[in-house]
């Protein structure tokens, strides 16, 4: 009967420990998400998506090709591009960092950081 209590003791201690690591987690996180643009390894653009309040687009020229980027409040995206694949457009709107934008043929890259990427760091 004494070993059941001590286990059962520990177990609530374990979970209260699990839990605490949860909201710290979720309260340390940083807040907004940010879009880097990159072209062949080089910051074009650098855009809190926190902080877009309105819809804009811009044309990203490279020397391989132009890319023309879509943002909104909390999301980004490619809208058109003058390379043959078109999968860079094919995306379609990305909020999160759980996967860049890649335009190969004219080496964008745009990548999320912070907010939310739907992967659960407790676990």
């Amino acid at each position: 009967m004494r070993s059941t209590r001590s286990w059962v003791a520990v177990t609530a201690a374990v979970l209260a420990l699990a839990a605490l690591a949860a909201v710290l987690v979720r309260v340390l996180a940083p807040a907004g998400t940010v879009a880097e643009i990159t072209v062949d390894g080089q910051v074009v653009e650098s855009i809190d998506l926190s902080r877009v309040t309105e819809g804009y687009s811009f044309t990203v020229e490279g020397q391989w090709g132009s890319n023309t980027v879509e943002v909104e409040p909390g999301r980004i995206r490619v809208s058109a591009a003058d390379c043959p694949d078109q999968v860079c457009v094919r995306q379609g709107w990305v909020s999160d960092s759980a996967s860049p934008i890649v335009c190969l043929p004219h080496r964008l890259v745009i990548q999320l950081t912070g907010g939310e990427s739907g992967v659960d760091a407790v676990s």
